[in-house]
């Protein structure tokens, strides 16, 4: 396996774990996830969408961030729980997939050798010098910011009294075994 196949893995996996039953939150979409507040779920998506476009497109590419008019709502540390203050749920879901969907699109047009080239627009602050100093790491990155917020994602949905869903999304049944009456999980 090559690393492209890893990080399109990596991509892909990332997106249905953390989206998968995400629309069970619609209403409940700035619950907090803690009495002390956190990181709600519209400002989880909306962040997600917003700093993968900050990564791949401006870091990564040199280009213009695709939500830059989100800055001020999804990349901060003063996180509203006025649902009035953003943008609906579902516009921010629907950027959050296409920003994914452009992501993959962008790495399946690259080689793995590709992924070597220098980022166009490292940052230089101290500690995070590396951090996105190639296109792969970049898109490794964007892989695992998703994976990072997973767990407010879950806090969220338990303050808001709806179902856990990270078992269920990384485990199915396996069928009975007419031979045995225990039905095992098994990793996806």
């Amino acid at each position: 396996m090559h690393s492209i196949d890893l990080i399109r893995e990596n991509l892909t996996r990332s997106e249905e774990i953390v989206l998968s039953r995400i629309d069970d939150m619609r209403e409940h979409c700035v619950v907090f996830p803690s009495p002390g507040g956190g990181c709600h779920t519209l400002w989880v998506l909306g962040h997600l969408a917003y700093i993968e476009g900050l990564v791949i497109h401006s870091f990564m590419l040199g280009e213009p961030i695709p939500l830059a008019d989100w800055k001020e709502l999804f990349d901060t540390d003063d996180i509203s729980g006025d649902e009035g203050r953003y943008p609906p749920f579902d516009r921010v879901l629907a950027e959050c997939r296409h920003v994914r969907a452009s992501t993959i699109s962008l790495l399946d047009s690259f080689g793995e050798d590709d992924l070597d080239t220098v980022s166009k627009n490292r940052p230089n602050a101290k500690g995070v010098e590396g951090l996105f100093g190639t296109y792969r790491r970049c898109f490794q990155y964007a892989a695992d910011h998703w994976f990072m917020h997973r767990g407010q994602l879950a806090d969220a949905r338990c303050a808001a009294g709806v179902e856990r869903m990270w078992y269920q999304v990384l485990f199915r049944r396996r069928p009975r075994n007419e031979s045995s009456r225990k039905q095992d999980l098994v990793p996806h």
